[in-house]
This record gives C-alpha cells, structure tokens and sequence, in this order.
C-alpha cells in the first residue's frame, strides 16, 4: 500500500478512529466514551485500539483523561477528513445526492482514494473551502479555513443569525433541518426562549419554529449585530 491509499501500516478502523478523536476533540482530549458513541463501537473496542494507536505513535492516552492526537495522527486525521469533504460536495453537487446521504458513501471511497485524484477533485469543484454541510475542508497542508462556530443556542433574543453549518452527520437531523429550512445560507431570527431553557423559538421568514436546545447546539454561524440589523 503507498501514500496515495492510506498511510503506509494504517488500517481503515485506524482511519476512522484518528478522524473520530479530531472531530470530537480538535487539539484536546478525547474521550473514550464519546469516541465509542461516535463510532458505534463499545468501549471495550476503543481501549483496545487507543492502545494500539499509542504505540504507533499517533496518538498520546492517558486512562480516564482520554486521547490526543500527535502531529502524526494529526496529518492522517486532516488528509481523510479533506478527501471526506471533497467528496460530499462532489456527490452533493455534481450528482445530486442530499446531503443526509452523502456521508456514508463518503466513508467507504475515502480510504481508496489517491492524492492524485483528490486534488483533481479539488480542481474540478473549484477548490472549496467548505462542504455543503458547512464543514471547514482542510487544505493539502493540513491547515484550515475560518469557520463561523457560534451556535444559535447562544443567540440573544431578538438576534438575527446565518446559518453556516450543521455540526451533524445523523441523517434524521439533516433531513429535519432541511425541512425546518435551516441549512447553510438560511438567515433566522430568535423570536423567545422557553422560561425553563428547553425550546428556542426562532422565525425564518413568515414561520416561527421551536427548535430543542440540543438541535440549536448544532446550528453554528454567524450572528449580527444591531448595526447591521438596521443597515446603512
């Protein structure tokens, strides 16, 4: 196996867990339940392979503090997750899937791809920064672009708010969010709060819409200021 597949010795679940520990955690720790959940795995699975990663050297794990990627497991992780992106907005764009569909197709071709082809991907969609979900998509140096992350749960009341992205894989949440029509792009205002903090009722155009706290977690972009609600 060469570079242009996985890294040489990494196994495709090796893949997936340094792209899982990314995610959740950025530049901190990991949790191994959180990483259990992500992955559908137990966490039995988890202990064992973070094991296995440390030894690598991917990887720093301490029991019960959790996992941190090295430089190492850093690249690995961002060079899967650019060619993940890359090829959501190909499916999204170019051949009409919705975005609740994509990610799995997505899993399965990211591991056989060849640098090759992911920048001539890159090429042929006009090398974007985000995927339709909204993700950042790392560049070939690992590094990334800004991305708005206020999510509209911590919106004031009375702000207006545009959606930048859904920080959700679950094809239920997708589709619901497309239905609400909350996806990136989407300009809201948050109309009320229920008193005891369980509902966030936002209005897109003419509609109200109470959303869970959780859901609203999720829904990061860029909120404006009175100024700019008021304009020039």
């Amino acid at each position: 196996m060469t570079r242009d597949a996985t890294a040489p010795g990494l196994s495709t679940s090796v893949g997936d867990y340094l792209k899982a520990i990314w995610v959740i955690a950025r530049e901190g720790p990991a949790s191994t339940g959180d990483i259990a959940r992500a992955l559908g795995v137990t966490a039995p699975s988890v202990t064992g392979m973070l094991g296995k990663l440390k030894r690598m050297g991917m990887i720093r794990y301490t029991p019960y503090y959790g996992a941190e990627l090295t430089g190492d497991g850093r690249s690995e992780a961002l060079r899967l997750l650019r060619r993940h992106r890359l090829l959501e907005t190909f499916l999204i764009r170019d051949l009409g899937y919705g975005w609740d569909e994509v990610h799995t197709e997505a899993e399965a071709m990211e591991h056989v791809m060849s640098e090759r082809f992911t920048e001539r991907l890159a090429e042929h969609l006009g090398q974007p920064s985000h995927d339709p979900h909204g993700d950042p998509i790392p560049r070939p140096d690992g590094s990334l672009p800004s991305t708005p992350s206020t999510a509209l749960a911590e919106v004031p009341r009375g702000g207006r708010f545009t959606v930048s992205r859904v920080l959700s894989q679950d094809p239920e949440v997708l589709s619901y969010v497309t239905e609400l029509g909350l996806g990136p792009g989407s300009e809201v205002r948050l109309a009320r709060r229920e008193p005891r903090g369980g509902l966030v009722v936002v209005r897109i155009g003419d509609e109200e819409v109470a959303l869970s706290r959780d859901l609203a977690a999720v829904i990061l972009g860029t909120p404006h200021s009175e100024d700019e609600r008021q304009g020039p």
